[in-house]
């Protein structure tokens, strides 16, 4: 103490220029060894800043490819200074596989896919019973149900009309959980054997929800129910599912004949009847009459109907209805017919429409080509009804007012723009 007291700030002052000499330099380890050190210092120093600190500042917009390099910080965490001295070698750990994400998202595309061709088959007997003049239908079994719950199953049940009846109809238990259910279950319809060939056995596929609307899984239309057999003894059939959204309602045909004079450019359409028509009354019957009307380039020109059939679903007509339609015209026109119920009170009720015509969709068109091929001679044809459609709803609402003589004009040129 007594030394450091007597010596002077000159002598401290070499002290700490010697110490830190010291600490800066060696003489003994050469510099290029001291560069390759400090590198070595400096990017181990760096390495271990990233293992706690971010490695990217968009790390939100590419976490898939971020994601991995957050697991192998995680890892070099435990091993520690070994991170710098062993290579990295990839783990599958953490790691995200694309394959698995791909293939989870092709699996809806894949089911709805196959909903749209089949939905299934189902298993099902046909018996008629000659004493009590019923036919018997044994709902078995069905197989390979599509899927309609979040579980990856359904709960399906079905629905049995024998058309055209809809008052009369069945319903099998709900089975729950299941894609191959086993049902088992008998009815019985009251029918007399002679009208078994103008009925059709109907079959709708339902998947029972709780909480909301029952989803349609398919259905499957039996129109001919002696297909396999006369029914006098036990025949099972087996059937496929058909795609569909709600219940196909049976409207009911229309048979009607075509006849084209090209001399006197006279068109005639011959109402002769109808049959299976859908019950519009709460007395399970209708009040039906046929309207048609003349349609040329997209306008209204003119309409007639038949006489009204009180309380009858197959009403017989025999009544022609007439059109003159120059033979130069006959490409630019068609015909809606509509099959109406008459109401006292209220507004009629369209039963069902189709169409027929050069623009006319499948027995439309084919029946009046073949009216134009074979002139002068009535042709006759079965039409089934189909619904109204809302393109039609909005075509009446923009149809112009129609010649009172029901001749169709040549046609207008194009208005300029």
């Amino acid at each position: 103490m007594a030394t450091e007291k007597l010596t002077g700030p000159s002598s401290s002052v070499s002290i700490l220029e010697a110490a830190v000499k010291i600490s800066h330099t060696s003489p003994d380890i050469p510099a290029e060894v001291q560069l390759s050190m400090r590198d070595h210092f400096l990017r181990r120093t760096r390495m271990s800043r990233q293992t706690t600190e971010p490695a990217s500042s968009n790390r939100h917009s590419s976490f898939k490819r971020h994601l991995p390099r957050q697991m192998h910080h995680v890892t070099s965490l435990d091993r520690g200074s070994d991170y710098l001295d062993v290579d990295e070698q990839p783990t599958s750990i953490g790691g995200i596989k694309p394959e698995l994400y791909k293939q989870k998202a092709l699996e809806p595309d894949e089911s709805s896919k196959n909903g749209s061709k089949a939905c299934g088959r189902i298993n099902f007997s046909l018996k008629y019973d000659y004493e009590n003049e019923a036919l018997l239908v044994n709902v078995l079994k069905a197989f390979d149900l599509p899927a309609k719950d979040f579980c990856g199953s359904s709960d399906p049940y079905v629905k049995i009309y024998l058309l055209p009846d809809r008052k009369q109809k069945f319903q099998t238990r709900v089975h729950r959980k299941t894609l191959n259910p086993t049902f088992d279950e008998s009815f019985q319809f009251p029918v007399p054997y002679e009208e078994l060939g103008g009925r059709k056995l109907h079959m709708s596929v339902f998947d029972f929800d709780r909480f909301s609307r029952h989803d349609m899984i398919g259905e499957v239309i039996l129109d001919n129910l002696f297909e396999t057999s006369d029914l006098s003894r036990e025949t099972f059939i087996w059937k496929d599912i058909q795609y569909a959204t709600s219940e196909s309602v049976d409207l009911g045909e229309i048979m009607f004949s075509l006849c084209y004079l090209p001399t006197a450019g006279r068109l005639t359409l011959t109402v002769i009847k109808c049959r299976n028509l859908k019950a519009m009354d709460i007395t399970g019957y209708s009040d039906p009459y046929v309207k048609v009307s003349l349609i040329c380039d997209g306008r209204r020109l003119k309409k007639k109907k038949t006489t009204i059939k009180k309380n009858t679903l197959n009403p017989n007509y025999n009544e022609a209805i007439i059109f003159d339609i120059p033979p130069e015209n006959m490409d630019q026109v068609c015909l809606h017919i509509s099959v109406m119920d008459y109401d006292l009170v209220g507004h009629n009720e369209v039963i069902g429409v189709n169409r027929v015509g050069s623009n006319a969709e499948g027995l439309g068109r084919d029946h009046w080509n073949e009216m134009l091929t074979y002139p002068r001679k009535p042709i006759a044809h079965w039409h089934p009804l189909l619904e109204v459609k809302k393109s039609e709803k909005e075509w009446k609402a923009r149809t112009a007012s129609f010649d009172s003589q029901g001749s169709c004009p040549s046609p207008r040129p194009p208005s300029s723009p």
